[in-house]
């Protein structure tokens, strides 16, 4: 009776793990590998580096990658980490809390003293 009992324990041991550990880790693997193989020009990536990047064209394996205008490198799809999705709003580059002229210069904040902030000195120790 006692080999049975090990034996079923052992059982149950390897089908914990499976269910567990290496089935979700093969789904994870198979979506992986199916977004790298999806990949298409224009596409927005982040590598496994953290590199961000878009994608420009493939050669052979590799995958060629934007990362500014006209810089362009050689990556491996397996490099590929994520595809990120367009930021609604991401053409607006004006999020900047500070007001702008008329003219569309940023200046700098006062606050109710009138004195300008980022002057590196705290308010309570400015002299009058």
């Amino acid at each position: 009776m006692g080999n049975y009992t090990s034996l079923l324990f052992m059982v149950l041991l390897f089908a914990a793990f499976y269910f567990l550990l290496i089935r979700p880790q093969r789904k994870r693997q198979q979506e992986q590998l199916q977004m790298q193989s999806s990949l298409g020009v224009g596409t927005r990536v982040m590598t496994t580096t953290g590199l961000f990047a878009t994608v420009v064209g493939f050669d052979g394996d590799d995958v060629v990658l934007e990362i500014a205008p006209g810089v362009e490198t050689h990556w491996v799809k397996a490099a590929i980490g994520r595809v990120v999705p367009p930021a609604d709003g991401a053409d607006d580059a004006d999020d900047s809390d500070e007001p702008e002229d008329e003219i569309g210069e940023v200046r700098p904040v006062s606050d109710e003293t009138g004195a300008e902030s980022g002057d590196n000195e705290d308010s309570s120790t400015k002299k009058s």
